[in-house]
């Protein structure tokens, strides 16, 4: 009679093997007799019916009257006097008297058990249990370890506390191997690396690994970071290896946040959400295609494929899942995952299962093959070779993948070259060309040892311009923006639109380019200094360059200066680069040379121009955590006496970094003296000392650092142009000063600028524009390239008194005629003139800037009549 029963399942050489727990009362007489037998089945799968079919089975009895017996595990071990692996189960038998005995069985290939040791305890296994070489148990009770073995038959206790253990396993030249956590043990001595010490005193856990056999302590860190030691419930190493007496690991691990986390030599380096909750076991499989997945249990009976290629990924999952195996179950010569689902409708355990390899493999319980084996015979193989096809196209493309990625390394190398060798230029150091053959590469130039004399007149010439044109090089933090500003001199002649900064590291770090990614500015500033007269940044069509010049207002023939060697402008002039401060900081200690590019004009009789770019050196910027954290570059704006101390570098800088809006405000039936009123009370504002007209905003909050600046026209027209970081302080802004605006106001954005300034700058554009074209086209080169046809046309046209006395005979008539044809010809000929390359190049850049010019303020009209 069958009175209860217990199941255990194991894949051993492509078998399953089904442990069962069954309990059998036989009455003979008055005597009675309890008898509980341990039985197994081999199963094997049939590629021809795709149904598991038992192979063979066998017995092991037990006297059980007086004792509770159970499965406890069972698992797949070496056994130490033979090398062979075989089956191993772990049972449990418990007394009355609260004494446990365990004892460990092996299952040979005759399906007969053998007893290998048993042990008693006076408590129960509850706590990471595992079986391994030998055979051998390991165990955690009271947060210690403890193991036995068949070669000792005793219980042996490890050194250490823990509150789990995570893996268990064979490291190479160190044995059997436990990973576990425990209480960060911090050292007393210096010898231990400080960031493991550090990462550790941060958790307050370890993790820790112990060698059985030679009981010595691993280093955690080889494993995984201590970070990790609070979240990690179950690892798999995939890989160990000895490597230059360093071990090298790859693991994966599973956490309490349903992350599935690959780990190598100790470092993360991919991570994958995993679909379900509570994570408690990972395994891995190798597939036909040579994929590695990773294969996790949840504690609700879901099952979840992740794929390792470029990335982890979940390929697949499945749910109500009993049991889940690996094993080569098909015999082809790879793995393949077993899913044995729960079905209460079949009394057999493989009634409901699955094959796969998530690939060409694919074979599952319900489906009938016996009618049309052929049919999925063939559309499986042509699957295995579409499979097979794909591959191939996919490692050829990993081949140009490689190539093209070798191309970008020899890119790059040829460009830190090249920054290096502006650098030395810049700084009048000899800069020596590694060879060509060295990189791999053809040269194009003879290489040289001495460099060209010409290097040394260039560099004295950079120095030469250098103390002409730099007056003073500052830096400022604001926010996460690093602003540098180079302060040019009076005489500086150049043009600004063709002025930049460029920022370039000293050090040499080599998986960075040394050239820092930055915006561009250039801040005019008038002697007087009684207003600031700074615009924002233009917003131009995409296909015109984009100009960071920022011009005086109110002025609109500073908007086209004449084209000559000085730019006439009363006051200095400010060069910036704004570049993002967090990144430097990753380095903790940079060094940036500043370096400032320009364009040089030469003109000849007032129309022809030579341009040459220049570089200038303008001096170095040190950056380190300790000055930041100090507030050594930090922005002070300060009161006095109802004015803002902040110096001009700070002003600077605070508008660098800022975003300028322009509102034009009207008022039809009351004046707008609420707003100056606002300004000074309501957003707490106070003038700058060295320019009264704009103002600072010292209210606490998002607003603080604001740039005002309020212009009246009349007392019911007014412009307010704000500077401020970003949209968000904008829009708070404009809502506190809607609150204070007369209900028929109305605000209009200014997008490039007020109407009437720019309607007179179109009426100068389109006026040099004509003048342009006419003076070119009428030039006294064009005409000298003509004089042949046209020179002098004027002595050669008819008079009236002249056409009088022709007309009267008949010979007059016929000369009047041909000298109308001759003229007819010569005017003909006037509109085809010539001209020489080099002057028809000059006029057509002449005239494509002044249409550039006329263009741009075209569209800025348009776009500020839009709103």
């Amino acid at each position: 009679m069958l009175l209860g029963e217990q199941e255990q399942f194991l894949s051993y050489n492509g078998e399953v093997l089904i442990f069962h727990l069954s309990k059998t009362k036989h009455v003979e007489g008055a005597t009675a007799d309890k008898t509980m037998n341990l039985c197994v089945r081999r199963m094997a799968f049939d590629r021809d019916t795709k149904l598991f079919v038992q192979k063979s089975s066998g017995v092991y009895s037990m006297l059980a009257s007086h004792f509770k017996i159970e499965i406890i595990c069972c698992s797949c071990t070496t056994d130490s006097r033979t090398g062979i692996i075989l089956p191993c189960v772990l049972m449990k038998k418990k007394k009355r008297n609260n004494v446990v005995k365990y004892f460990v069985l092996l299952l040979h290939s005759s399906n007969q058990f053998e007893q290998s040791f048993h042990f008693k305890l006076d408590y129960e296994l509850k706590e990471d249990i595992r079986l391994f070489t030998g055979p051998s148990v390991l165990w955690r009770h009271a947060n210690k370890l403890f193991y036995i073995s068949s070669a000792t038959c005793t219980v042996l206790s490890a050194p250490v506390q823990l509150s789990s253990v995570v893996w268990t396993g064979e490291i190479k030249d160190e044995g059997t191997v436990v990973l576990g956590i425990r209480t960060a043990c911090l050292p007393e001595s210096e010898d231990e690396d400080e960031f493991s010490t550090s990462d550790r005193a941060i958790w307050g856990s370890e993790f820790f690994g112990y060698a059985i056999e030679t009981q010595k302590m691993l280093t955690g860190t080889c494993f995984m970071p201590h970070a990790y030691s609070r979240v990690v419930s179950s690892v798999y190493v995939c890989k160990n290896e000895m490597l230059k007496k360093q071990l090298q690991i790859s693991l994966v691990a599973v956490t309490h946040k349903n992350q599935l986390i690959w780990f190598q030599d100790g470092h993360p380096k991919g991570v994958c959400e995993l679909p379900y909750e509570k994570p408690h076991s990972v395994e891995t499989a190798v597939t036909s295609s040579n994929d590695l997945l990773f294969i996790v249990s949840f504690a609700s009976g879901s099952i979840c494929a992740v794929q390792r290629r470029d990335s982890l990924q979940v390929a697949s999952n499945w749910q109500k899942v009993k049991s889940v195996l690996v094993d080569d179950f098909i015999g082809s010569g790879s793995e393949q995952l077993l899913l044995l689902f729960k079905d209460d409708s079949h009394t057999d355990v493989l009634s409901s299962f699955k094959i796969t390899d998530l690939g060409a493999v694919n074979y599952a319980s319900g489906i009938n093959y016996k009618h049309d084996v052929p049919a999925a015979e063939g559309l499986q193989e042509n699957g295995l070779l579409t499979v097979q096809a794909l591959e191939t196209r996919l490692q050829a493309g990993c081949t140009s993948v490689q190539e093209l990625q070798q191309h970008l390394g020899l890119k790059k190398k040829v460009i830190l070259e090249s920054c290096r060798a502006l650098i030395d230029l810049v700084e009048e150091r000899t800069h020596i060309l590694p060879t060509a053959k060295k990189e791999g590469l053809v040269s194009l130039w003879d290489d040289v040892e001495n460099p060209p004399h010409s290097l040394s007149k260039e560099t004295s010439l950079t120095s030469k311009v250098q103390e002409h044109f730099i007056e003073k090089l500052w830096q400022r933090v604001v926010g996460d923006s690093l602003v540098v500003g180079v302060k040019l001199t009076e005489s500086f002649h150049l043009s600004l639109s063709d002025v930049s900064l460029s920022l370039v590291t000293d050090q040499d770090f080599p998986s960075i380019s040394p050239i820092i990614e930055c915006q561009n500015k250039i801040i005019k500033l008038n002697k007087a200094f009684s207003a600031l007269s700074v615009s924002s940044c233009q917003i131009e069509p995409p296909s015109k360059k984009m100009k960071l010049d920022l011009h005086s207002k109110n002025d609109p023939k500073k908007e086209f200066p004449k084209r000559c060697a000085r730019v006439q402008l009363d006051g200095a002039k400010t060069v910036i680069a704004v570049t993002s401060l967090s990144p430097l900081l990753a380095f903790h200690r940079v060094c940036c040379i500043v370096l400032l590019h320009a364009k040089k004009q030469k003109h000849w009789n007032d129309s022809l121009q030579e341009s040459k770019k220049i570089t200038v050196l303008c001096g170095k910027i040190l950056l380190s955590l300790e000055d930041i954290s100090s507030g050594k570059y930090s922005v002070k704006m300060l009161r006095d006496n109802s004015y803002c101390t902040g110096s001009i570098e700070d002003i600077l800088a605070v508008l660098a970094v800022s975003v300028r809006f322009s509102f034009q405000i009207v008022s039809s039936d009351c004046t707008l003296t609420p707003v100056n009123s606002w300004l000074l009370g309501e957003m707490e504002c106070t003038p700058f000392n060295e320019c009264r007209d704009n103002i600072f905003c010292h209210k606490a909050g998002n607003a603080y650092g604001t740039i005002f600046n309020w212009t009246l026209k009349n007392p019911f027209e007014g412009v307010l142009t704000l500077f401020c970081r970003n949209l968000t302080v904008l829009f708070q802004c404009l809502h506190s000063l809607t609150r204070v605006l007369p209900p028929s106001c109305n605000v209009k954005l200014l997008r490039s600028g007020s109407g009437g300034v720019l309607t007179e700058q179109l009426a100068l554009a389109l006026e040099k524009e004509m003048l342009t074209s006419r003076n070119y086209f009428f030039s006294k080169e064009i005409k000298a390239e003509n004089s042949v046809t046209w020179g002098n046309e004027l002595g050669k046209k008819i008079s009236d008194a002249s056409v009088a006395s022709l007309l009267d005979s008949e010979e007059g008539v016929q000369q009047f005629r041909k000298k109308l044809q001759n003229e007819r010809e010569e005017s003909m000929l006037s509109m085809n003139q010539t001209m020489n390359g080099a002057l028809y190049q000059e006029i057509a850049l002449k005239i494509a800037e002044t249409q550039l010019n006329s263009d741009m303020i075209v569209w800025r009209l348009a776009s500020t009549r839009k709103y």
